[in-house]
């Protein structure tokens, strides 16, 4: 069985992950979402960096029989980079993530937009003002159309995000070149954090070229519309056991980078956007 390990990214925990982790389960993978230390709304302030966010990944990958498949949302896309610079994995998606270079450019957007916000965040040395009301969690994490039902639940289960690990993700950089597996990024075009330019630079330092979903905001696998990001998941990792029980010569195999760079899936277009009109409108689970 195929494994998949889900990482979440800064303020969230694996509650995130619950509505694609139980589509995927019933599609037949072991899907487990870890949960990185200090995200379980520890009283006090929280306090770790990038690296041990990476230790934690790599202990539960490490329950796996066979390295599982990776999806790294948010900052949890920089920590899945870093843990692929010496790890192996068969596979990995980008959702939303922190580009190789760094969140400099998203942090000083920010700034800009909210810059009593960014002091405030600065002097306490605590994230937990950027997602202080549902007002700056829809505009960060959804968007003006999601419905409130869907904000009000994420709000309601949101924490504070470690300072170090903040800082962190403005200045370590991930190496693409030495992460030797194939990798799918997607994006939101609605998202508060990433631009799609941005995401686009992340494909191509990976040799691909990303996804877009139409409509959607930053958290992908919550907002209206996770179904079709579950099915694209599904559909890349589905390749992985394809391969795996296809013919055992490796000159018969096809390059899986080469190949999903060309691949248009979901999108059928050349900038790859999922048209919103394929987004569902179906009910979640508050």
């Amino acid at each position: 069985m195929t494994g998949i390990l889900l990482v979440h990214g800064a303020w969230h925990g694996p509650w995130c992950w619950d509505d694609v982790a139980n589509r995927l389960t019933e599609r037949g993978y072991d899907v487990h979402a870890v949960r990185l230390r200090g995200h379980d709304h520890p009283p006090g302030r929280i306090w770790h960096r990038v690296r041990h966010y990476v230790e934690d990944v790599h202990q539960a990958a490490a329950r796996f029989a066979e390295p599982p498949v990776l999806v790294g949302h948010s900052m949890g896309g920089l920590v899945v980079q870093k843990y692929l610079e010496r790890h192996p994995a068969p596979r990995a998606v980008l959702l939303a993530s922190t580009p190789p270079g760094g969140t400099i450019r998203a942090v000083a957007r920010l700034a800009r937009r909210h810059p009593f916000v960014f002091v405030r965040a600065n002097l306490l040395l605590r994230l937990r003002p950027f997602t202080s009301t549902p007002p700056l969690v829809r505009e960060l994490f959804f968007t003006p159309h999601t419905r409130q039902a869907v904000v009000d639940h994420c709000f309601g289960r949101l924490q504070d995000e470690s300072y170090p690990a903040f800082v962190d993700s403005m200045i370590v950089r991930a190496r693409p070149r030495r992460i030797q597996v194939p990798v799918l990024v997607l994006g939101a075009e609605r998202d508060g954090i990433f631009t799609t330019r941005e995401v686009r630079r992340t494909a191509r330092a990976y040799g691909t070229e990303a996804e877009i979903f139409a409509g959607m905001g930053h958290d992908m696998m919550l907002d209206d519309g996770w179904q079709l990001v579950a099915e694209r998941i599904d559909a890349w990792v589905g390749q992985t056991r394809a391969s795996a029980t296809g013919p055992k010569n490796h000159d018969q195999l096809p390059d899986d980078r080469h190949q999903d760079q060309n691949s248009s899936t979901c999108c059928g277009s050349e900038t790859n956007t999922v048209p919103s009109a394929s987004l569902p409108s179906t009910k979640r689970n508050a």
